[in-house]
């Protein structure tokens, strides 16, 4: 399979998901954020790795977005978790060399690490998925075990920390991902599905 080569493309939602776009108020950022996700479901009719790349570039983009609208009643927090779950799949099954989906993965794992709301928190869940092969999913497998094992058992100081699993968490879902690579389970991958420490990326790589 060839590198799709760039195709230029306007995403509408680009304009509208920029830092700080949004106010306090969270009903329009929900709308923008179905509209958003509406739109890269129509493109994925047509072209599938166009609407993937679309569906990464927003990803990168809505947690900055979103920062200053109210959460607590966490009716924005559902509306992007949905869209995750719709986007998730697209990427997931676009039909891309190593190459791309790898670079996919990177940005990804980037906008994951600094996601300080947590926005896309989830994201983490669904990373057997977005790996779609175990040519790719035993790499990061591997990768975050290493982070596992840096971290070791401290215990986790920062605001940003606290969110994120905790070592133990982080093992025993890598275990389960070696298990699944071994019987079929876990999506057929075998890479962890849980979100791993942003602030030990830099380590791991």
């Amino acid at each position: 399979m060839t590198r799709p080569k760039a195709r230029p493309h306007h995403w509408e939602f680009t304009s509208r998901f920029r830092r700080g776009a949004f106010g306090w108020k969270s009903q329009p950022a929900i709308q923008r954020v179905r509209q958003a996700v509406s739109e890269i479901k129509k493109v994925a009719r047509r072209d599938p790795v166009l609407a993937a790349e679309g569906a990464v570039l927003f990803l990168e983009r809505v947690s900055a977005a979103l920062e200053q609208v109210g959460s607590s009643s966490g009716a924005i927090s559902t509306a992007v978790n949905h869209a995750i779950e719709g986007l998730v799949a697209i990427i997931a099954k676009a039909p891309v060399d190593t190459e791309t989906r790898e670079g996919w993965l990177e940005r990804l794992w980037e906008a994951h690490a600094n996601d300080e709301i947590p926005y896309i928190e989830r994201l983490g869940d669904f990373w057997g998925e977005l790996c779609a092969s175990r040519e790719i999913a035993s790499p990061w497998a591997d990768r975050l075990v290493r982070i596992v094992r840096w971290r070791g058992a401290r215990t986790l100081s920062s605001a940003a920390g606290r969110r994120h699993a905790g070592p133990d968490g982080l093992d025993s879902e890598l275990r389960a991902g070696r298990a699944g690579h071994q019987t079929g389970r876990a999506g057929g991958t075998g890479c962890a599905r849980r979100r791993s420490p942003s602030h030990v990326s830099e380590e791991s790589r």
